[in-house]
């Protein structure tokens, strides 16, 4: 991203008195507030930087963080003893920063996590460069040893700025009391602002004990933090030319379509001049994907219609989108004969992969608004819609099912969708089941799609599960879609699910093989499956009632509908060991730099 900077921040021995005054600190109150038998009471002032970090918490709306406890971050924790921000112990870091990205997701406002130095840190690095490429808000707060044994090599001692400045947009090493609190309080407003992103604020253990009487400064991101909201209005009007007079137009959104609130404007937009509709896998969501209009994902496995409508497309709408290779498969042949729309909030993505022949700067949904003002004709495009039905019945996403197999996956991931509400949210690992979850799960709102996409972190499907059952409603339910290899990742996060009484469901895939790698192995490595065949895994519904959750075991299909059933109905967590077909395998696909309009249905096709 563009918008990364590591800093320290300087002490303010120097500071004005003006800035230090009672005026300054957001829950500050007036004489005429406090009289009367309502007024609410003054928070009791800080006295700690540890203090002061959870005030800027609690100032930023905060309602829950997720972390590990340990020696460097202790102060922060003994803060928040008294504070009403829920604590959820999670049991392994990087869980703890998956939680807090899909809570981000789910809420649209960053999550926390917190860690103390050394591994407690690092482990929180893999979720953190998972947020980063998927441009998710999060804060992330890290214990650090004492300032003067910084650079000694003391106990647990990692440098936790140096380390997480490629994988985040800011990151600050806190080194005064007096402006710690303030200093989370900015980490925190850049989490959300513009292009979203994660934080991170690094806690020497003296800092966090030092004495101070300052107030954090209310969430705000700098001065010289500059986004621009609106696109150059010549661009959009040029834009809007082309879509008036093209023939064969398509929109394509993007993780930034959902990110920037902008989903509403799209589909506003695609109905009312009946543009076909596609979307990346972090899109998922951004369109109804029961509406005539909706081809769906496209990509490397996404619906043979949507990756023929890109590739024949003559005007293509990227909104939100950064073109990534998952996308687009090889440049070259990426929407050949379009030209490309492209709108996004960070000006580094414009043209960084695919051309922009209109590059609209600007924040998604205030675009999209202006498009829809400038564009006064709709295309004639009506034998263009006709084609893209023509090719969703020609590569029809239908599956076989036949009895004397094993389960097929995609009829459990249908099966699930079918027992849940369209507000259901769904969180995934990452590998064949996540593929089979994006294409037969039916989406049609926002932020009921969690997933790993840039960074393809296997573990993340059981601690997003966690983080999203809090940042949910209460009526919406969590389905976790895992594999067994991911699973095994992080299933130690069971043990917070039931702990915490979380209502999560988690359906194990399990074919004892790393599943994807599996597929590659058969395609092109002569089906040589070095270390992707596990040959054996234990049993999921069993292990789940180890941990206190609820188990279910699946091996045909006489199973699925009743046990999916009885696991939803559960309150609680549970676990259905879903034991499918070993061979099944993820069509459509195009190989990794491939024409996407040359997408495989079978092996022998690749």
């Amino acid at each position: 991203m563009s918008e990364r900077a590591a800093k320290v921040t300087p002490a303010d021995d120097e500071q004005d008195d003006d800035q230090i005054t009672d005026s300054a600190a957001p829950d500050a109150v007036t004489e005429d507030d406090a009289a009367g038998d309502d007024a609410e009471s003054p928070a009791e002032p800080v006295t700690t930087g540890a203090e002061s970090v959870v005030r800027a918490l609690e100032n930023a709306g905060v309602e829950y963080a997720f972390g590990v406890q340990g020696g460097a971050i202790m102060p922060v924790y003994d803060a928040l003893y008294d504070s009403d921000i829920r604590h959820v112990t999670m049991a392994h870091e990087q869980g703890a920063a998956h939680a807090a990205d899909a809570y981000g997701i789910v809420s649209g406002e960053p999550g926390v996590c917190l860690a103390t130095s050394g591994p407690g840190a690092t482990n929180l690095v893999t979720g953190i460069a998972d947020a980063d490429m998927d441009s998710d808000p999060m804060v992330a707060l890290t214990g650090q040893v004492p300032t003067e044994f910084v650079g000694n090599d003391a106990f647990q001692e990692t440098d936790t700025t140096g380390v997480t400045t490629p994988v985040t947009k800011d990151n600050t090493f806190a080194s005064d009391s007096d402006r710690v609190g303030s200093d989370v309080s900015e980490a925190f407003a850049l989490a959300r602002e513009g292009r979203p992103g994660p934080t991170l604020v690094d806690l020497p253990k003296d800092v966090t004990n030092g004495e101070t009487d300052r107030e954090p400064d209310a969430p705000t991101v700098p001065d010289t933090y500059q986004v621009q909201e609106r696109a150059d209005s010549e661009i959009v009007d040029a834009a809007a030319e082309r879509i008036e007079n093209c023939a064969r137009p398509v929109m394509l959104l993007g993780g930034g379509v959902i990110k920037g609130e902008a989903s509403e404007a799209c589909r506003e937009f695609a109905i009312e001049h009946e543009i076909p509709v596609i979307t990346t896998m972090p899109g998922i969501g951004a369109f109804p994907e029961d509406h005539e209009l909706s081809l769906e994902m496209a990509g490397m496995h996404g619906t043979g219609y949507a990756n023929m409508a890109v590739t024949h497309c003559d005007t293509l709408i990227g909104i939100g989108t950064r073109f990534d290779d998952r996308l687009t498969g090889g440049i070259e042949t990426f929407a050949p004969d379009a030209e490309v729309i492209h709108v996004d909030i960070d000006p580094a993505e414009i043209s960084k992969n695919i051309h922009a022949d209109y590059p609209l700067v600007g924040d998604a949904e205030t675009v999209v608004e202006q498009l829809s003002e400038a564009v006064d004709s709709s295309p004639e495009a009506k034998k263009w819609r006709a084609q893209c039905q023509q090719w969703k019945s020609d590569y029809s996403m239908a599956y076989d099912a036949p009895e004397d197999k094993p389960v097929q996956p995609e009829f459990v991931v249908e099966a699930l969708d079918e027992a849940t509400s369209d507000r259901a949210i769904v969180t995934t690992g990452v590998g064949q089941h996540q593929m089979w979850a994006c294409q037969y799960w039916t989406y049609t709102e926002p932020r009921t799609w969690v997933s790993s996409h840039g960074l393809g972190a296997m573990g993340y499907g059981l601690p997003s599960a966690i983080g999203a059952r809090l940042a949910a409603d209460d009526d919406q339910e969590v389905v976790c879609i895992d594999g067994d290899g991911s699973f095994l990742m992080t299933l130690q996060g069971l043990s917070v699910a039931v702990r915490e009484e979380l209502d999560i469901t988690v359906a194990v895939l399990n074919n004892e093989y790393i599943g994807m790698v599996r597929q590659w192995q058969d395609a092109f490595f002569d089906g040589r499956h070095s270390a992707s065949d596990y040959g054996w895994m234990p049993e999921f519904d069993k292990l789940a009632e180890a941990f206190g959750a609820c188990g279910f075991r699946i091996d045909d299909y006489d199973d699925v509908a009743e046990t999916i059933d009885d696991a939803i109905a559960y309150d609680g967590p549970s676990v259905i060991d879903v034991h499918i077909d070993p061979d099944a395998n993820v069509y459509p696909m195009v190989p990794s730099g491939g024409d996407n309009g040359q997408f495989a249905l079978t092996e022998d096709q690749l």
